[in-house]
């Protein structure tokens, strides 16, 4: 499939996908985001990553001036100038929304900023190789903190993502898959690009978001798997002590599911495999998407 963008509208390749220089998400980072994908061509949990997009915006004092169903016209209208869609066999599509604040004058007072940016960008979706989840991962422990929520709250996923991106490039210079990150208190609170859990005791918990971490949407939607397949779920407290003696260790995104970690650093988790109740949960999760999305078409399903 071809990569598509919709930049304010406009749909077309990336080489004429351009946001002016004086746009106030290219000048102080004032915007937020949400990626999103399809499952047999349709998008998944769509409703809910607009809910949160409206959430972070709202943060940001930053209007959104669509209504859910002008921006599924807009994602759709991008989706199927991509080509995704017409072979239902075809690869399934990675989807970015991006919303700034708009073009304005060197300021930081927002209303010299007249209309929001909004930019669309599609391509395929690349699924972790079959063995991320057959072996399990290496995470590894970083020094940089996460967000202080009366900074930036991580709550708010915005588009400025230095704090993670430095939390991963220390990873990825120790080899590891990804970054666990701490917040200011010392305490566990989520991954550069996803959120931690552990499991121990036949349960499985994750931090709280009051650790000062991203309200995930496949979070949130692992805790109903969770329930749905007799799992006990729930948040707490997390240390690194927690992480080194669980059972069993795994990470959650919209882009990878559910992902088994089996070292952090050196210090081996579990058994080093993939445990059962990790895989229990990525199967039930494989399984429900594909119950929500099989026989619909590419069109969002909206709230």
């Amino acid at each position: 499939m071809n990569a598509m963008f919709n930049v304010n509208g406009r749909i077309c390749r990336q080489e004429d996908a351009v946001i002016s220089v004086l746009d106030h998400g290219f000048l102080y980072g004032e915007g937020v985001y949400e990626v999103c994908r399809t499952y047999h061509h349709r998008l998944f949990l769509f409703d809910r990553h607009l809910r949160r997009l409206r959430a972070s915006a709202g943060m940001l004092d930053l209007p959104v001036p669509f209504t859910n169903e002008e921006i599924g016209d807009q994602v759709q209208r991008t989706l199927s100038a991509a080509g995704f869609g017409i072979d239902p066999n075809g690869p399934q599509a990675y989807v970015r929304l991006l919303l700034t604040r708009g073009v304005g004058e060197l300021s930081y007072d927002p209303t010299k900023c007249l209309q929001p940016s909004f930019v669309v960008i599609v391509r395929e979706h690349v699924a972790p190789p079959a063995a991320i989840y057959e072996r399990g991962v290496r995470v590894a422990l970083v020094s940089v903190v996460r967000n202080h929520p009366g900074a930036i709250d991580p709550l708010i996923k915005s588009n400025n993502l230095l704090n993670p991106a430095m939390a991963m490039q220390q990873a990825l210079k120790r080899g590891a898959f990804e970054a666990v990150m701490r917040n200011y208190r010392g305490e566990l609170a989520e991954c550069s690009q996803s959120n931690l859990f552990i499991a121990r005791g036949g349960g499985v918990l994750t931090p709280p978001l009051g650790a000062g971490l991203l309200a995930g949407i496949t979070r949130e939607f692992l805790f109903e798997v969770a329930r749905d397949v007799g799992v006990p779920i729930g948040e707490a407290v997390l240390h690194d002590e927690d992480l080194h003696a669980a059972d069993e260790a795994f990470l959650t995104s919209t882009t990878r599911e559910v992902v088994p970690i089996v070292t952090v650093d050196d210090r081996t988790i579990g058994t080093g495999r993939p445990g059962p109740i990790t895989r229990a949960l990525l199967d039930a999760f494989r399984a429900r998407a594909d119950a929500l999305t099989r026989g619909g078409t590419q069109t969002p399903a909206l709230a």
